[in-house]
């Protein structure tokens, strides 16, 4: 006589207590992702996970909803590089975006040749007969259309941290990193910009110009630079030079934005929660009262 089949899924011993199917009956699982995240919120208000894990499972469930193009620096405002420029001129790009990866192209923007690590510079530095074409890594090309779920396994299988977005004709729509990807589930990753509030807040760097914090009051940089900032006579006014910054612009400032005031060529160099953390300023007119 052959042995019975094995019981199939369904007919197996379910080993839940009446109180747990109770339960499960009473409170059903979430249904959809809007109630995940509630579900997330009550875990939290039970003291079952802490602030920092809910905002990071939230934002993994958030990302599987996102694409490149939703997180990507977009093509008018990436930092590149020409692959006939002087050193001099890469050693000036690199030192003022503070990036660590760059874009290489030949002729127009869009004829991307490769990725050049900075500190590959180094090696053009000891060996100025190196053709730099020999030190490019192969660029990577994605869909802005592509999830981050995607792009974030694909980043990790290839170990590249750095990939142009493309549009749906084919050109370049921008440039997005692991570090962006990340950020949505991490929340803003410090970098060398994250200096404590009691550090300071203006800073003088090697080419003469200087980081400002966006918190920095407007009375500050104003005594700074030795230059009014803010109009006293004006219906608003503002504290922080971000706040002001941002008045003035009329939106909240991106990465790489430059605007002018007060002869100070404000550059953004990075953000956070939607306000600058820092600017790179120089003097675009000389301070009043000062020689030219």
């Amino acid at each position: 006589m052959s042995d019975p089949a094995p019981a199939r899924p369904s007919e197996r011993e379910d080993k839940r207590t009446i109180l747990q199917k109770l339960a499960e009956f009473l409170h059903p699982g979430p249904d959809s992702k809007d109630e995940l995240i509630e579900t997330l919120a009550e875990a939290q208000d039970n003291a079952v996970i802490d602030a920092d894990s809910r905002d990071m499972l939230e934002g993994v469930i958030r990302m599987s909803e996102m694409t490149a193009g939703d997180v990507m620096v977009p093509a008018t405002r990436m930092d590149l590089i020409d692959i006939d420029a002087p050193f001099d001129e890469l050693l000036h790009l690199v030192i003022d975006s503070g990036h660590s990866r760059f874009p290489v192209y030949e002729g127009q923007r869009e004829n991307i040749l490769g990725i050049l690590l900075a500190k590959d510079l180094l090696k053009l530095q000891r060996a100025p007969e190196l053709n730099i074409r020999a030190l490019l890594r192969p660029p990577v090309f994605v869909p802005e259309s592509k999830g981050l779920n995607d792009l974030l396994r694909e980043f990790r299988g290839t170990r590249n941290h750095l990939a142009i977005a493309i549009d749906e004709f084919g050109r370049i729509a921008g440039l997005i990193t692991i570090e962006d990807v990340l950020e949505q589930i991490v929340g803003e990753i410090e970098d060398e910009f994250d200096i404590s509030d009691d550090a300071g807040d203006i800073f003088g760097l090697v080419d003469k110009s200087f980081r400002v914090s966006g918190r920095a009051s407007v009375a500050r940089v104003a005594e700074a630079f030795e230059r009014p900032i803010q109009d006293n006579d004006a219906a608003e006014q503002f504290d922080t030079i971000g706040g002001l910054i941002a008045h003035e612009m009329g939106h909240v400032p991106r990465r790489g934005e430059k605007h002018v005031l007060a002869g100070l060529k404000f550059v953004v160099l990075h953000t956070r929660g939607g306000s600058v953390t820092w600017f790179k300023v120089s003097p675009e007119t000389p301070a009043p009262g000062t020689d030219a």
